[in-house]
């Protein structure tokens, strides 16, 4: 039997596609704008805050990175049609969305309100999948395929005893979501997953990093449940990351890709 013929240098290829990246300028958006960007993609970012998007935007360009900034988030229809008109506008269509936004509101049930639970399913489902269904819609008509990846995380499986109960509900929504358009946009050719990361490092998360008593408590509770020692690293996410909008995952979809270090395995 013959080697099978594996073009393992172009598995991994998205030089040249179209990427919208929602929440660029958070933690996670960061990440995905610095791998997609530097591995040759074309990117729509998005955000609220019109100051950090145009300062992550000039990064990019510094860095030689073809990026048009869009200062709106996935609230409606409106502002989902306008980000995607803007990547077909610039490149002709959209071949990658990555959703990198999301709150959190920590709080015991008890003294949480409805509204501040609505505002983390808002943000963290609804905009989701407002902004999936306006990009979806263009990658079936434009009949080539696509890669939607989404951002859940180790609390879209496990709980937690610290007031997440807002949070927990909204990613498991969102590994809901992944499922249900795997299956009903695997046809066309687009495929669905989510990168579930843990504790990485990022400005929310900086303290845990700290060498103080507070932080070493911390830290050491977590990773007594961590196989493999250590808290993540931006780096960490870009791997899932590429392989899940590169052809290297064409055949994998619905999937939930947990970057934690084996936290959700034991």
């Amino acid at each position: 039997m013959s080697l099978p013929a594996i073009d393992t240098a172009g598995l991994f290829d998205v030089a040249g596609k179209s990427a919208i990246v929602v929440g660029a300028t958070g933690s996670f958006g960061k990440v995905v704008c610095a791998t997609l960007g530097r591995a040759g993609a074309r990117l729509v970012i998005t955000a609220g805050n019109k100051d950090e998007l145009a300062a992550l935007g000039a990064e990019l360009a510094e860095a030689g990175v073809a990026a048009v900034a869009v200062n709106r988030r996935p609230n409606g229809e409106a502002d989902c049609d306008a980000i995607v008109d803007a990547a077909i506008e610039a490149y002709g269509g959209v071949d990658i969305l990555v959703i990198a936004s999301g709150v959190n509101d920590v709080g015991m049930i008890g003294d949480l309100t409805s509204g501040r639970f609505q505002k983390v399913m808002q943000a963290n489902v609804e905009g989701a999948w407002s902004m999936a269904r306006a990009a979806g819609q263009r990658m079936i008509a434009q009949g080539r395929g696509g890669k939607v990846v989404f951002t859940s995380s180790a609390r879209g499986k496990l709980g937690h005893p610290a007031g997440y109960s807002a949070y927990c509900t909204s990613k498991s929504a969102v590994d809901g979501l992944t499922k249900a358009l795997g299956c009903e946009w695997g046809k066309h050719g687009i495929t669905v997953n989510a990168i579930a990361p843990t504790v990485f490092r990022s400005p929310l998360t900086a303290w845990m990093f700290e060498d103080n008593e507070h932080a070493t408590n911390v830290r050491n509770g977590f990773l007594a449940r961590v196989p493999v020692g250590r808290l993540g690293e931006p780096e960490d996410l870009a791997g899932p990351l590429l392989f899940l909008c590169s052809r290297a995952s064409d055949f994998h979809t619905g999937h939930i890709i947990y970057a934690d270090g084996g936290y959700t395995a034991g």
